[in-house]
């Protein structure tokens, strides 16, 4: 108990679980739990000034999630909020394939529509998205076009805090460690979808405990989705290593959130020190909706 006490406390110090951060100026910010998530009011998405961005860029940075309320956004209104965070915007390996009307595909979209007829849902599992290739989505933006009349919440899990709260002789054996993140693992074992011929699904090795570029701090990389195995154990390690880190992030309900969609509404979040499940929970009903994400050629690093 007194290992839980001291890290709540440390995590309090440092404004994770009080209101101690400094004020936005141009935008309102309503906090949805101590470990993630927040609401935005009060912007249009369609006419930001800079500095409205850049406090949605803190709030981001802050929260790791937030919903965007009370936004009228056309598909181009989406991708050109996306692209003032700078890279390129994320063409998925899947995306053809989801696509609603195959006559209006657009690679910088990631559709689908989850309904009564569905076998699953998009991220119905703890992840980060698409963290098999070299350089992840660094930020991604989903608006949900039909909601079910309840249910259908985004949860969302602290990966700062999930390592942070790990006892020192576990981040001592993290050190150095590193991971193979397979497109496979979750396309093909998790949705049965196969690369088109001649072609293989994305496979990349990325620090067990990555350092976010942004904010420095350190935070769990690895997730039951895409992580195969720890490179540097021998098998039987690395499954029992991966598992308690998977359950410790999964388990942990003080790392996380639940963010209730509402109609109209954007969610971005930071897609490297945050994991996410699509909880599916609202059948026969149907939900949609369609994903924008930004890379920006950055890879995770010790």
């Amino acid at each position: 108990m007194s290992f839980y006490r001291d890290f709540n406390d440390k995590i309090a110090i440092e404004g994770w679980n009080t209101a101690e951060r400094a004020p936005y100026e141009t935008i309102r910010v309503e906090r949805l739990s101590p470990a993630a998530g927040a609401e935005i009011h009060g912007v249009d998405l369609r006419a930001l000034t800079d500095r409205q961005f850049e406090e949605i860029g803190r709030a981001i940075d802050e929260n790791l999630a937030v919903l965007i309320r009370d936004q009228t956004l056309t598909r181009e209104d989406q991708k050109a909020f996306a692209r003032r965070f700078g890279g390129t915007l994320h063409r998925h390996e899947l995306g053809a394939s989801r696509a609603w009307d195959p006559k209006a595909y657009d690679p910088e979209i990631l559709g689908w529509r989850t309904g009564r007829d569905s076998r699953f849902t998009a991220g119905d599992g703890w992840h980060p998205d698409v963290s098999c290739d070299p350089s992840p989505i660094a930020w991604s933006a989903l608006h949900v076009t039909k909601l079910p009349p309840f249910g259908g919440d985004t949860a969302f899990a602290n990966t700062y805090l999930a390592y942070e709260s790990l006892s020192d002789p576990i981040k001592r054996a993290l050190e150095g460690l590193t991971a193979i993140h397979d497109g496979s693992q979750a396309w093909t074992a998790g949705y049965g979808s196969r690369p088109d011929p001649g072609r293989t699904y994305p496979q990349s090795e990325h620090p067990v405990v990555a350092t976010h570029p942004r904010t420095g701090r350190k935070h769990l990389y690895v997730n039951a989705a895409f992580t195969t195995h720890i490179v540097q154990l021998t098998r039987e390690e690395s499954d029992a290593l991966l598992g308690l880190l998977f359950r410790h992030i999964e388990r942990n309900l003080a790392f996380q959130t639940r963010i209730r969609w509402h109609p109209n509404s954007l969610l971005v979040w930071d897609n490297w020190a945050s994991q996410h499940h699509a909880i599916w929970d609202y059948y026969p009903f149907e939900r949609w909706g369609e994903r924008v994400s930004v890379v920006t050629g950055a890879r995770p690093a010790a």
